[in-house]
């Protein structure tokens, strides 16, 4: 177990160094002056030079993306050149609404995908069976943003139960924060639970037709028993792969949602960064992020681990 969980180590890290070279790399490249943009396209020449000096962009490529990961290294992010604030408090303050939003709606996804999918597999081919894919192919052509659009339509503006957009803060209580995320998330499950019960019911299917689950009905175990007990354990590897990229996805990609409902997230910090050509934001937003990816990507490694072993042993 040892030697697996470092060879993943070591590949989370080599892939994070790379991360961070392509970011930096491709937002080199992008034109525009982040300076001439803040002073305005009227501004001297002489001026927009000095404010490109007090702010670091125009050093040698290299020395600023050195400055940039030993930054990263003991948690200095710089300052933003739009809102002249650390990034990292921009960020973690952004997190608090980001990170709640993603799990959230991975709750939700997972509720709603591993009972439909499990409820589809056990009724095969039967009325119930055809009913949640039906269900689940129209989940998946959904959009986001248009369904996030209804909810408001019918929760909001028709039965007025919640509000149609706004963070009222944690500060005026966890159960007014968690309301003002459950919109935003159900709409973002929706998608996400639709392809995740139509992988559960795929894996239960296909594990139910093992030799091993013929073997425990021969000798007597119940339906429901060979289930719970045998099929699901063994089905779970490519559920779990779904999930971690699932989540991996919805802390990446909330930034339509967020401008639905208006939420204060990473995903409108990028959005706004972007357009104020504020890099050092977007950098840093953009490699928070991809590191998210990779790690999830990690995790998902070990949980391959304790669930089959057999991965394990495939590895060493």
């Amino acid at each position: 177990m040892g030697l697996f969980l470092f060879k993943r180590f070591i590949t989370l890290i080599a892939t994070l160094v790379a991360t961070s070279v392509v970011v930096f790399l491709v937002l080199e490249i992008l034109p525009g002056n982040a300076a001439q943009i803040i002073m305005g396209p009227d501004a001297p020449p002489d001026v927009v030079a000095a404010l490109a000096h007090k702010l670091g962009i125009d050093r040698p490529p290299l020395e600023r993306y050195w400055d940039w990961i030993t930054g990263l290294m003991v948690g200095n992010l710089g300052l933003s050149y739009a809102y002249s604030t650390p990034v990292g408090e921009l960020v973690l303050e952004r997190l608090t609404v980001t990170v709640p939003l993603a799990l959230l709606a991975m709750t939700f996804t997972t509720i709603l995908a591993l009972t439909a999918g499990i409820y589809a597999a056990a009724r095969h081919n039967k009325l119930g069976d055809v009913g949640i894919m039906g269900l689940t192919q129209v989940g998946i052509a959904i959009p986001n943003f248009w369904f996030a659009i209804l909810l408001i339509l019918l929760f909001s503006v028709h039965l007025k139960l919640f509000a149609a957009g706004g963070f009222p803060g944690w500060d005026e209580g966890i159960v007014a924060g968690i309301r003002a995320l459950l919109l935003p998330a159900l709409s973002l499950a929706v998608v996400q639970s639709a392809i995740l019960a139509r992988i559960t019911r795929s894996a239960v299917l296909e594990v139910a037709r093992e030799d091993f689950v013929r073997t425990a009905r021969a000798k007597g175990v119940s339906r429901r028993g060979t289930l719970w007990g045998h099929v699901l354990r063994n089905a779970m590897i490519p559920v779990i792969t779904i999930m971690g990229l699932q989540f991996a996805e919805l802390l990446a990609g909330t930034i339509v949602v967020e401008s639905v409902f208006y939420l204060p997230g990473l995903g409108r910090l990028i959005f706004q960064s972007i357009s104020n050509r504020d890099l050092i934001v977007v950098r840093n937003c953009v490699m928070l992020l991809a590191a998210m990816v990779v790690i999830v990507n990690f995790v998902v490694d070990v949980l391959y681990a304790v669930i089959d072993p057999r991965v394990k042993a495939s590895d060493i």
